[in-house]
């Protein structure tokens, strides 16, 4: 699906890390998001549907909600089916909650106290964990927990954010090794003794196309 080399060199990449087997969440954020489930390096489940717009909270798409929202909207607006889901694509998310896509600026201005930007990084957070807890029993355990991507690889603060009170699942992270780690390299951030493995694994999707194309020549 959507995000899929992502995925698949996430879920090959932790399998090589932790062995065969184990139960892997994969946390691809960016601009676009969306999470996988992944069983023995294998994807069993993922937050996108037929387009990208299911699942997450994103930069300018809203994710899961009431199919009869679009219903409602186009009746409520005057607006036809097109015009309300091209509003769920290219206005809706963060941009829609605060006005803007980039999640640099959100954090800046929930750092400085922003109502609606504190409103958007706690849906886009929620939704996060939603998905965590769901995909975490619909596996029956978890092992390990990888966040990739621009605001995944790169936003400590979102992360430390996300993994908060998610101890019940044995998520826990190493505070200092999420804050002061070195960017752009694989990362273990888990907290010594926690159960579930918290990692930080830069996506390599060119590598997975490269790798797609060789197949295709050799066959």
């Amino acid at each position: 699906g959507f995000h899929g080399t992502s995925h698949r060199f996430i879920a090959g990449r932790s399998t090589e890390i932790l062995g065969a087997g184990k139960k892997v969440i994969v946390c691809h954020l960016g601009n676009g998001s969306s999470l996988s489930a992944c069983v023995n390096g294998k994807c069993v489940d993922t937050t996108m549907g037929i387009t990208p717009l299911d699942g997450l909270v994103m930069g300018t798409r809203c994710g899961t909600l009431d199919p009869a929202c679009v219903e409602f909207i186009a009746n409520t607006e005057n607006k036809t089916v097109t015009e309300v889901v091209n509003m769920m694509n290219k206005q809706s998310g963060l941009l829609g909650l605060a006005g803007s896509s980039d999640m640099r600026d959100v954090t800046a201005r929930f750092d400085a106290g922003d109502k609606d930007a504190t409103l958007a990084l706690d849906m886009w957070a929620y939704t996060l964990k939603k998905y965590i807890g769901s995909y975490a029993a619909a596996m029956g355990g978890l092992d390990a927990i990888v966040f990739t991507a621009g605001i995944g690889e790169n936003d400590k603060a979102l992360r430390r954010r996300v993994c908060a009170e998610m101890d019940y699942l044995g998520i826990a992270i190493n505070e200092d090794l999420n804050e002061n780690g070195p960017r752009g390299q694989e990362l273990d951030i888990s907290a010594e003794g926690a159960r579930v493995k918290t990692f930080v694994i830069p996506t390599d999707e060119e590598y997975m196309i490269a790798l797609d194309t060789k197949r295709l020549v050799e066959k």
